[in-house]
């Protein structure tokens, strides 16, 4: 009869934890730890994990198709940033029903979203453009590796490439393990991105991606 209930030390935590959850609803309990170590809260990682199931917070794992493994190609890190991009397309839609092609483009050293562009629609010279623009602010790696799209292996792309001294590295067809760190990065996005939001148009489009794209470069935990 005496007993009193002692205060719950962890209300702030758990606070914590359930807000940046609804923030990151894709964010698992590591990722979650991850975050919470970024911001000064040095709380074990057993602690989190049994208050994020207590929340249950637990990230609800999207079906997908099985497909057939093949045999792995190693794949070799670069050492240094801007030695190796590598580029790809992934597609989502609008809330009109209209297309959207992001081309996205990845440093394969840092794993740093170099750009990400949604366009209705992407070809070549558009590639090319953008190559441009990213040789004015930041300049180009030595090596580009990409699929064997046609984007990618146009007379715009092979010109552009020659003129400033890349080199297009192509992957063997139906082989994307050998981009894997772009296919990595693609997962991310419409995991966290494109499934996550209601696109109305094309410029609201842009502008979540690239807030994305900026928060997964400058804020988002890395575990390597």
């Amino acid at each position: 009869m005496r007993y009193r209930p002692a205060p719950d030390r962890n209300a702030d935590l758990r606070h914590t934890i359930v807000a940046l959850a609804h923030r990151h609803r894709r964010y698992g309990a590591g990722m979650s730890y991850l975050k919470l170590r970024q911001q000064g809260l040095l709380a074990h990682h057993t602690r989190i994990e049994r208050l994020y199931a207590e929340a249950q917070l637990h990230v609800r794992r999207r079906t997908r198709k099985t497909v057939p493994g093949g045999a792995r190609q190693p794949l070799v890190r670069p050492a240094t940033a801007n030695e190796v991009w590598s580029m790809d397309f992934v597609c989502d839609r609008s809330a009109e029903g209209r297309a959207i092609t992001c081309l996205t483009i990845v440093d394969d050293a840092t794993h740093e979203s170099v750009a990400i562009v949604p366009e209705r629609a992407i070809s070549g010279q558009h590639v090319t453009r953008v190559l441009e623009r990213l040789a004015a602010t930041r300049g180009l790696p030595q090596v580009i590796r990409t699929d064997n799209g046609k984007e990618f292996c146009g007379h715009a792309m092979v010109t552009g490439a020659y003129a400033h001294t890349v080199t297009l590295r192509l992957i063997e067809p139906g082989k994307p393990n050998q981009n894997a760190y772009i296919e990595s990065f693609n997962g991310r996005l419409r995991d966290e991105c494109l499934n996550e939001h209601w696109f109305l148009n094309l410029a609201h489009a842009q502008a979540i991606i690239e807030a994305w794209r900026r928060e997964y470069n400058e804020e988002r935990p890395k575990k390597a």
